[in-house]
């Protein structure tokens, strides 16, 4: 990474914590239950689903694409595990390779499709949205799958550190995807990508196979997410997940990934779902009703699309 870059980087990553500590202080002092441990420890454990997504929906945003089938695959993924290990009798471990490989099919179909037919991501996630879901109810008989305690463990704190084996799951999968964007050729090639496709093929690197990869992989971390999301009440839900794939987008832009592709970063995805998660905690503690919340986390959404709208015209004005 350039100096600049570094730079760059640094200065959104203390943005976002800055709001971030803002909305804190600010809960904090509304209400009194708010600074307790108890509160960080749920909303850490709350949000692997939503940060597994937003992984790989910055990958994907990244390379100028976009997945509405997320919350769709998560829910087929989730649905392969709940019959494998409720109707036929497999074990978790067993399980899940499945439910992660149903979920990479998904973005196989997606990036194929949209890569190979040049058809916009937008519309072919969208038909995949309605096909995986119509899987899912087909797969689980429109019935919810009761899988019990085996899968539990999953989402069940570590003694001594508060902390599910899904957080650290989905820590480490932000981890791993800031390494490749940032730390390897294939993230480099990604962001070229989005930036310019034309001249990514004219310096005779083929795109295709970036791009389809990149949707393998939002697929695979949907079904990992299918995983997380079910541990936490020990069923599959047909109507699981309706709807994350608005939280996921929403993430990754008051993170600053661009919506038009080549700028990305999946820290600042995960500082975004930690934004989303404390305010909609937040106010859920001080008592706003569902429809409140939505007004607000919408609110947030848009001023943070507007204030990256202006620090583009800002960069370019400077250059």
């Amino acid at each position: 990474m350039k100096r600049t870059d570094a730079v760059r980087a640094a200065v959104q990553y203390a943005g976002l914590v800055g709001v971030l500590m803002i909305l804190i202080l600010i809960f904090g002092f509304a209400s009194e239950n708010f600074l307790k441990a108890a509160t960080f420890v749920s909303i850490a454990n709350q949000i692997p689903d939503l940060t597994l997504i937003a992984v790989g929906m910055t990958l994907v945003l990244v390379i100028g694409g976009i997945d509405l089938s997320v919350g769709s695959t998560l829910a087929l993924s989730a649905a392969v595990l709940g019959v494998l290990m409720a109707d036929r009798g497999w074990s978790l471990w067993a399980s899940i390779p499945c439910c992660v490989l149903t979920g990479a099919a998904c973005g196989l179909f997606n990036g194929a499709v949209s890569v190979l037919a040049r058809i916009p991501s937008f519309i072919v996630t969208l038909g995949m949205l309605e096909i995986a879901r119509g899987a899912t109810k087909v797969v689980t008989q429109s019935q919810t799958k009761y899988i019990g305690s085996s899968v539990e463990i999953v989402s069940e704190p570590i003694a001594g550190i508060l902390l599910s084996p899904a957080f650290l799951i989905a820590l480490a999968a932000v981890l791993g995807g800031q390494f490749l964007l940032s730390r390897t050729v294939f993230g480099r090639y990604c962001i070229a990508i989005g930036t310019n496709e034309e001249a990514v093929r004219m310096s005779g690197i083929r795109s295709a196979p970036y791009s389809i990869t990149v949707f393998v992989l939002c697929g695979a971390l949907c079904g990992l997410a299918g995983l997380t999301y079910t541990s936490k009440l020990s069923t599959a839900d047909p109507n699981a997940a309706i709807g994350i794939e608005l939280s996921a987008i929403a993430a990754c832009v008051i993170g600053g990934t661009s919506l038009m592709g080549g700028r990305g970063n999946v820290i600042s995805s995960f500082l975004g779902v930690l934004i989303i998660a404390v305010l909609q905690t937040g106010l859920a503690q001080i008592g706003m009703t569902d429809p409140m919340k939505q007004i607000i986390t919408g609110g947030v959404i848009v001023v943070a699309v507007l204030l990256d709208a202006a620090r583009m015209r800002w960069s370019d004005r400077k250059r």
